[in-house]
């Protein structure tokens, strides 16, 4: 599947072959998803699980170079990027690991003449949640990479050949400077970064019996220009699920607030 602009919305395809996350972006201007799961889900056996654990080898894509200044963000739906059964044979709490390589790639130019201020914005994120039996695990939503590049310049501009000498009035010589021929000056600033982040995530009192644990991601992007160019694109690399069955003490029963200074 090819999309040169945009988002695929929820698109997500297993296959049996493993890309590895090398290189990282970004000479594609294609959007893929690429699953391989490395263990099977636990309820292939009846006997309870104390601990579950899957990885995959995930890529998700989207480069954006439309100006989403007067409509938002570009997002897609929240895609199941990991998926998990366990068996608990008690009224336990569940403690879920997610980790995940995550990528964002921003780049942005400008292009300016006659002291004219151009400012190009690109912004990329990810976002990861867990999903126990179709309800969201505390905390919700976490971000697990956002990196937003702004650049401004003012620039004179390309001036070469567009000089000429002209006798003034008063008879004296006079340079000027014909702005209709001026070129202007391009710069430009690329980011492309990877890094590895994890999340605990929480699901309390869960009945004895089988549990279906899924990781969802959802990536957005949003960007603006005036003269010059913009792209915007976010990758959620190899991950692994941990899913684990124990009892948490349960004071305070609500959420610790950093008081504001």
């Amino acid at each position: 599947m090819m999309y040169l602009t945009g988002f695929p919305q929820g698109t997500i395809e297993r296959q049996s072959s493993m890309q590895q996350g090398s290189g990282f972006l970004f000479s594609l201007v294609s959007a893929m998803a690429i699953a391989a799961p490395w263990a099977g889900y636990a309820d292939s056996t009846n006997a309870s699980a104390k601990v579950t654990l899957q990885s995959s080898y995930l890529n998700v894509v989207g480069p954006i170079t439309n100006s989403t200044g007067g409509s938002g963000p570009i997002t897609t739906d929240w895609q199941t990027v990991l998926e998990q059964d366990i068996k608990m044979a008690n009224n336990h709490d569940l403690l879920i690991t997610a980790a995940f390589e995550v990528g964002l790639y921003t780049q942005t130019t400008v292009s300016s003449k006659n002291m004219v201020q151009d400012t190009s914005t690109a912004t990329a994120s990810v976002r990861v949640r867990a999903v126990v039996d179709g309800v969201p695990a505390a905390p919700g939503e976490v971000v697990y990479g956002k990196r937003t590049q702004q650049l401004t310049a003012t620039l004179e501009g390309a001036i070469a050949g567009c000089l000429s000498i002209v006798t003034n009035g008063a008879g004296g010589l006079q340079i000027v400077l014909n702005t209709n021929c001026v070129q202007p000056e391009v710069v430009g600033l690329i980011q492309d970064t990877v890094s590895a982040n994890s999340f605990v995530f929480g699901a309390l009192n869960q009945s004895s019996g089988f549990h279906n644990i899924q990781i969802q991601a959802q990536i957005s992007a949003l960007g603006d220009n005036q003269s010059g160019t913009f792209t915007a694109a976010a990758l959620l690399g190899k991950g692994t699920l941990m899913a684990e069955s124990v009892r948490l003490a349960k004071d305070p029963p609500y959420p610790y607030i950093i008081p504001m200074q």
